[in-house]
């Protein structure tokens, strides 16, 4: 029997590829004439470079100095590399990710995108010939204004003058000024479908978790739409509505009007570069899972996404989740046969994030005989 295991993150805790490692020993520890095959996966958001690099033979680049979320704060940080094709998968979590910043310093009127622009800027000097922005984990709502400077925009007020870094200026901005670099193909990949305005854009759904109140929210929400009909305006192109738009604080927006980037949805763009399909070809079960799978779970995420290329290959799905919060009858009608929470009854989320490998590889072990009888 051939089970292809093929994890998201458990955020916070177990990396994809540790998964995926926790997963398969435990089954051939149990089943030893199991071909079992690690696919590590990722859906846009952080651990997307890693994923590529593991799959794609590729490394880290390393590069000093750059800016972090806030503007006067610098780091040293990587960009991945795949040199079979030249191209550059630029996480911008690690550059301008929440996780980067203590809770009290979380200001998206202040947070920018300019360090994750250096690092494209990096790899194209490094020869990228094409480069993968991975939009997830960000602490920023500033529409993407802050890379597209790094690389040579210019974002002027009414005297003509630069409008600071962050959210916080958008509303100030005149007139765009676009650079004379022409950038390599980009692509985007976003892990969620927000527009960039409106109740589902990105202040308002992912503002407060950025540090931002009501007051700013809506401060936000503002500049954001200015930057829209500038764009519409000064630029020709219609994004507002535009789906993804919303992902990073604006950032897929903002790929678009000022990098000429294509969207594209994460997960699938890990799917296929990682050959999850040609992988599962000839699989008896898939076993996927990530920390918490609900109804965003089949919305695009890495769960549902690679139960419906297990679908397509008549391979059965199983899923290990730290919570199942999804009901049986939708796990079901989403083509899972199996499924198994980490977390136990009476556990905090913290204490089971504190011991996520060992209560993954009690819930793997729970999966054998499903499997083998499967």
């Amino acid at each position: 029997m051939k089970i292809v295991v093929a994890l998201d993150s458990f955020k916070g805790s177990l990396s994809a590829k540790r998964a995926c490692q926790v997963v398969a020993e435990t089954l051939q520890a149990h089943q030893p004439s199991w071909r079992i095959e690690c696919v590590p996966l990722a859906d846009g958001g952080e651990g997307t470079a890693e994923a590529l690099i593991d799959a794609c033979h590729g490394q880290w680049r390393q590069v000093k100095g750059v800016t972090g979320p806030l503007p006067k704060m610098t780091l040293d940080t990587s960009f991945g590399w795949l040199p079979d094709t030249a191209t550059a998968v630029v996480e911008m979590a690690r550059a301008s990710g929440l996780t980067l910043l203590p809770r009290e310093q979380r200001n998206p009127l202040l947070t920018t995108t300019y360090g994750t622009g250096q690092l494209m800027a990096a790899a194209m000097a490094g020869g990228a010939r094409r480069l993968i922005l991975t939009l997830g984990g960000s602490a920023t709502v500033d529409g993407g204004t802050g890379a597209a400077r790094a690389l040579g925009w210019r974002f002027l007020d009414a005297a003509g003058c630069e409008v600071p870094l962050g959210g916080g200026a958008l509303r100030s901005i005149v007139v765009l000024q676009p650079p004379e670099v022409t950038l390599p193909p980009v692509e985007a990949w976003t892990d969620v479908r927000n527009p960039l305005c409106g109740t589902n854009g990105a202040a308002r759904v992912y503002g407060p978790q950025k540090g931002a109140d009501e007051e700013m929210v809506e401060e936000l929400e503002a500049g954001l739409h200015h930057l829209a009909d500038l764009v519409e305006r000064q630029l020709g192109l219609s994004l507002l509505d535009m789906p993804g738009g919303g992902a990073a604080g604006g950032f897929g927006f903002g790929a678009r009007a000022f990098l000429g980037a294509h969207l594209v949805p994460g997960a699938q763009g890990v799917m296929s570069t990682v050959g999850l399909e040609r992988v599962l070809a000839d699989a008896d079960w898939l076993i996927t899972g990530e920390g918490c799978l609900d109804s965003q779970s089949l919305q695009g995420k890495v769960v549902g996404e690679a139960a419906r290329v297990a679908r397509s290959r008549s391979a059965k799905v199983a899923v290990l989740a730290g919570r199942l919060l999804l009901n049986p009858t939708a796990r079901q009608a989403a083509g899972i046969a199996l499924g198994e929470q980490t977390m136990q009854p009476g556990m905090t989320v913290e204490e089971a994030m504190a011991q996520a490998e060992p209560l993954l590889a009690a819930a793997a072990r729970r999966l054998v005989d499903g499997l083998a009888g499967g």
